[in-house]
């Protein structure tokens, strides 16, 4: 444990221009008392751990001084942070590099430790295509990967509607959601000839780009850009942004439970919890916000008695009419 502790401080101190003995301490969970011993354990063993006095001061590493694992590149570094999603990998052209760094890392290893690798990949496994559905990887993928490890503007004709539209985009990040590639890049402000702005940050389908031109110039990274927080913030504007109708359901127990199994689970969740309380049957009434009274159709069919469709009356109506034949086959 003890020499695990020291590993990773000499890691953090090395990511880091400098931290202060508490900042240590939060980070290995340990006391300052502790960090202070660990540190003159360091010193002792060669590691050139420097303290500032004051009460500005902190530890850091001097001299330059870094670890390594046996000469990895840059592209085997950046793709073995990519190594447990092996479908990825292969879709981005990086399965060689990843191979390569795993190799290099098992040599760095003491002998007792390299089966690790293996014995990790017999036990955890991320499949990342959705069911029911053949992954397929966008041909343009690999060029626009390297267009984002590169930071360059590219040229991109992409579909939207009915149309191709032309884009100067700089790539900032590729993200894989259930078997699909999306684009977050920022694009030149300006606008289409119907008159729609296109400029700012923009998520765009991969599939959906017909032509892709990497350009000689690199952009300028914003430093405030965070990829995962930006997904999430698009990703959950998505979900809302589709919920445009809304059903009145009265649900069994039965029904609640199954209600997020069948539609939107924030959608349902945000249902739920505006639901009153139960009628003397047991049953709740919910309003439920819902893509399409069509969608909606086929979602809540799926609950069979377990559901009341009350609202709007021309869904009802469909509903009661899938009931009567429903019963014609049964009768």
């Amino acid at each position: 444990m003890r020499a695990a502790r020291l590993i990773k401080m000499v890691l953090l101190l090395q990511s880091r221009p400098s931290m202060t003995g508490a900042e240590l301490a939060r980070e290995l969970e340990v006391s300052e008392r502790t960090v202070a011993r660990d540190v003159l354990s360091l010193s002792e063993a060669g590691i050139p751990v420097y303290a500032d006095r004051g009460r500005t001061g902190g530890y850091r590493l001097i001299g330059g001084y870094r670890t390594r694992l046996t000469g990895l590149g840059r592209s085997e570094a950046e793709a073995l942070f990519l190594s447990g999603v092996p479908s990825a990998l292969r879709e981005l052209g990086l399965a060689d590099a990843a191979s390569a760094a795993r190799l290099k890392v098992s040599a760095a290893l003491l002998p007792e430790l390299r089966d690790a690798a293996t014995g990790a990949a017999q036990r955890f496994h991320l499949d990342a295509p959705g069911w029911y559905q053949a992954p397929e990887t966008p041909p343009l993928l690999p060029a626009i990967a390297d267009a984002v490890w590169d930071d360059r503007w590219i040229t991109a004709r992409y579909r939207r509607k009915d149309t191709e539209v032309e884009r100067e985009l700089a790539p900032y990040g590729l993200v894989l959601k259930a078997g699909v590639w999306y684009l977050a890049a920022r694009a030149e402000g300006a606008r289409d000839t119907d008159g729609e702005e296109h400029g700012g940050f923009r998520v765009y389908r991969v599939e959906r780009f017909t032509a892709v031109a990497a350009g000689e110039d690199r952009f300028i990274r914003d430093p405030d850009f965070d990829l995962p927080a930006f997904w999430e913030e698009r990703a959950a504007q998505f979900a809302r942004s589709i919920l445009r109708e809304e059903v009145t359901v009265r649900l069994t127990p039965a029904g609640a439970r199954r209600l997020p199994h069948v539609t939107d689970r924030t959608a349902a969740a945000e249902a739920m919890a505006a639901a009153g309380a139960p009628d003397d049957q047991g049953r709740i009434t919910v309003t439920l916000a819902v893509e399409a009274l069509d969608v909606a159709y086929g979602q809540l069919l799926g609950l069979g008695p377990e559901a009341e469709l009350l609202g709007p009356p021309e869904l009802r109506e469909r509903f009661a009419e899938a009931a009567r034949r429903t019963h014609g086959l049964y009768e």
